[in-house]
């Protein structure tokens, strides 16, 4: 007797159904999620939404408080034990315009800073005060199609990518920016430079028995040639100078094989360079565990942050058991590397955004966990002595991805995930103005200490 249904099509049917649905359940898996089901009865959202003339200025406006709250301002830094005050003195180093000052800060994320969501205001509003100082960190192409920063784009082909999310390097070798890049001749990355003014390139790569040739050009000039072999596998840098009018870069593999990690773009002056370090579907365990340690170590020595911006959260609020078993331990050992390998630098734990979820009674929502890991993460940051960004709580708290998706324009896409880029240059407003107000109180401070200090008899003035 012949099934109902053709079998062949049904088995399909049914793979596929489990494919797009696993990942939702498996926090290995969920790198693959092609999905968001919660998100499935917005494509018969028809409600009218609330249109604004100007939503990121009415959104910032709402957010500032009519009066002081009590407790801890969401809007500002916690900070109690002053772990900002590095990155504080180095910022007004770079502020005094002192001789090569420049304040570097690496941010570490999920898929919004893979997009450079957030990270690309933070770092206009930064550079805009105090200075441009280059564009910082870049991938040697794009492991994801969203991979994006803006002032910089790139054309490459001949690449195969290993995000560490996925563990594809056996050694833990990802670089600064946690993705490994192998090619053989005829690979090439082609960089296009919005602004021109760079004058140093620097490229990371691995040095191996058998390493190939690249040739590196900066507009019509070429920059130099690089030879990665060696007599043993160690990862390398190389600095290159580039004319300051150059805004086409290409690197090419001219002989095979090899392996890059990234580049770095600096100019000549005191100023920001703010790193973004996104990886798409990333939770804290790839940096605590898929790294490398050592390796990893290397690359934060060498890039020398004065601020390790660590914000992870959003992938990890759909496992509660997750956040209640390993994940704190997995926070601790980010912490415990991070200081180990640039002990001089400040570190920032900052919460993910609100995550929205359609309700049964048709309200968007907050997932039930998210509140609970960022007090989670809060109690981490206190406990270790890193300074902490409430994110959830700056951007209003509960249910603000609901009024960001009902706004006019939206704020967010459909799966109350994502920001728009009018809704990332909202939380990237509010990280920088928090630190400011930061940097503005230790300057306060300093200047206390400087009259309470003269007013003392017998006060020698350096």
């Amino acid at each position: 007797m012949r099934p109902p249904w053709p079998l062949k099509p049904l088995v399909v049917l049914v793979t596929f159904g489990l494919l797009i649905t696993l990942p939702q359940y498996i926090p290995q898996w969920y790198n693959w999620r092609v999905y968001e089901w919660r998100s499935a009865s917005s494509l018969f959202d028809f409600q009218p939404r609330m249109r604004k003339a100007n939503p990121v200025e009415e959104e910032l406006a709402r957010l500032r408080p009519a009066a002081p709250q009590p407790g801890q301002d969401p809007l500002k830094i916690a900070d109690p034990h002053g772990a900002m005050e590095a990155f504080y003195a180095s910022l007004l180093r770079t502020e005094r315009g002192e001789s090569g000052a420049v304040t570097r800060i690496l941010h570490y994320g999920d898929s919004p800073v893979t997009a450079d969501l957030i990270t690309a205001d933070a770092r206009s509003l930064l550079q805009d005060r105090f200075g441009d100082a280059g564009h910082g960190a870049y991938l040697i192409a794009k492991p994801w199609a969203w991979y994006a920063h803006r002032g910089v784009d790139v054309k490459a082909g001949g690449w195969k990518a290993d995000p560490a999310t996925l563990r594809g390097q056996k050694d833990g070798w990802y670089g600064l920016g946690g993705v490994s890049f192998t090619g053989d001749t005829g690979a090439y990355s082609r960089l296009r430079l919005k602004r021109p003014g760079h004058t140093r390139l620097t490229l990371s790569y691995v040095a191996q028995p058998g390493g190939g040739d690249l040739w590196i050009l900066a507009g019509d000039i070429e920059a130099g040639v690089l030879d990665t072999a060696a007599p043993e596998t160690a990862a390398a840098q190389q600095t290159f100078d580039i004319p300051p009018e150059a805004q086409e870069i290409e690197i090419r593999v001219t002989r095979g094989p090899v392996r890059l990690f990234q580049v770095e773009l600096f100019k000549p002056n005191p100023g920001i360079v703010y790193d973004s370090i996104g990886l798409n579907g990333t939770w804290a365990g790839v940096l605590a565990w898929h790294m490398n340690a050592r390796h990893w170590a290397g690359q934060l020595r060498q890039a020398r942050p004065n601020l390790v911006i660590i914000q992870y959260g959003t992938n990890e609020s759909g496992y509660r058991k997750y956040i209640d078993s390993t994940y704190p331990r997995d926070v601790r050992e980010i912490i415990a590397r991070v200081r180990a390998a640039v002990p001089e630098a400040s570190i920032l734990i900052m919460s993910p955004m609100d995550r929205g979820v359609r309700e049964d009674s048709g309200v968007i929502g907050t997932v039930p966990s998210i509140p609970h890991l960022v007090a989670v993460q809060a109690k981490l940051a206190a406990e270790n002595g890193c300074a902490f960004f409430n994110t959830f709580e700056a951007m209003g708290g509960p249910g603000t991805m609901g009024k960001w998706y009902m706004a006019e324009p939206r704020l967010v896409s459909a799966d109350f995930i994502h920001p728009l880029p009018a809704g990332g240059r909202i939380v990237g407003t509010l990280l920088y103005n928090a630190l400011m107000d930061g940097f503005n109180a230790y300057k306060l401070r300093l200047l206390r200490q400087t009259v309470a200090a003269d007013r003392q008899p017998g006060t020698v003035k350096p």
